[in-house]
């Protein structure tokens, strides 16, 4: 597959600088840093007159933040970056972020725009988004329950309180990695199904989370046969992209029916509503007629799907 939407970078994450003392301060007060805003979950965007990229400001445009990440330098020459910038990531309230930009159109959602962006703008904003998510649902412990403040320049959480740093009682980031997997039959059509939750419309590849102590390839099979009843053979490996939605890494693959299984499906009929079998041109007719929905083109799973199609499909979610 092409590289995936939300796995470009043109970004250093500079690692080394989130353990020097003082250095999330260093940057905030110094000018030439630029931040990135978040606020309600989406980032600001610069003149939408101009082409779809993010705002990058300078600090003292940027009111009263409730969380400053560290996120990284740039790494490629742009008119509002200079190559080595220092880019920080800003989490703000719904009121400054009105402050900042009242206007909807100024503010732009990952999961529907995030193929519109490119590499810089596109990694700075999973990267800021996926941490941003973890702060916001770790606020206590997992361990102890104790409450946790923010340290090693928003790279990590660790329990308040003095010499709490030196605990050894630390919180670090984490993703949860689930597999997405195109299925083929021995007609080479591809199996796409229905979430319950979803409008009837709506069709994607299987996917689900990995278990504990369950591989990848495990996990394909599994959560095959769980959905639709199928028994695939080994999966072939396609790629990875981050999906901060709120703190999943997506692994996908290609993998065909067993030989000896009837491709018969049987779906469950609550987390699976529907699943079929589509050839070609039968699924490139559905989607440009608007009878079903593909995945956005930000997703791994359009990704799946135009892989095993050969080309670009029309419309989406």
């Amino acid at each position: 597959m092409d590289r995936l939407p939300l796995s470009r970078t043109a970004v250093d994450r500079d690692a080394a600088t989130r353990d020097v003392p003082g250095a999330l301060e260093a940057a905030w007060a110094d000018e030439a840093t630029r931040v990135l805003v978040l606020g309600r979950g989406t980032a600001l965007l610069a003149d939408p007159a101009d082409r779809l990229r993010l705002a990058l400001l300078p600090p003292s445009q940027v009111p009263d933040p409730q969380l400053v990440l560290y996120l990284g330098r740039t790494l490629e020459e742009s008119d509002d970056a200079p190559a080595g910038t220092v880019v920080l990531a800003a989490v703000v309230d719904d009121v400054a972020a009105d402050a900042i930009a009242a206007d909807v159109a100024r503010w732009a959602d990952l999961r529907t725009q995030g193929a519109a962006l490119d590499a810089r703008d596109a990694g700075l904003f999973t990267e800021a988004l996926g941490l941003a998510n973890w702060h916001g649902t770790h606020g206590h412990s997992p361990r102890t329950g104790a409450p946790t403040v923010v340290g090693r320049s928003g790279w990590v959480r660790y329990p308040s309180g003095h010499e709490a740093e030196a605990s050894g009682e630390h919180v670090f980031p984490r993703t949860d990695p689930a597999v997405i997997v195109g299925v083929i039959d021995g007609r080479d059509r591809l199996l796409l199904a229905s979430n319950a939750a979803w409008p009837e419309d709506r069709y994607s590849v299987v996917a689900g989370f990995v278990e504990p102590g369950e591989s990848f390839e495990a996990a394909v099979q599994r959560e095959v046969m769980e959905e639709t009843g199928i028994a695939v053979a080994a999966a072939e490996y396609l790629g990875s992209q981050p999906w901060p939605f709120p703190a999943s890494v997506m692994v996908g693959f290609l993998a065909r029916t067993a030989p000896d299984d009837p491709a018969e499906l049987r779906v469950d009929g609550v987390e699976i509503r529907e699943a079929r079998w589509f050839e070609r041109d039968e699924l490139a007719e559905a989607a440009a007629a608007g009878r079903i929905r593909l995945p956005g083109h930000t997703s791994i799973a359009r990704a799946i799907i135009e892989h095993w199609y050969g080309g670009e499909l029309m419309g989406d979610w």
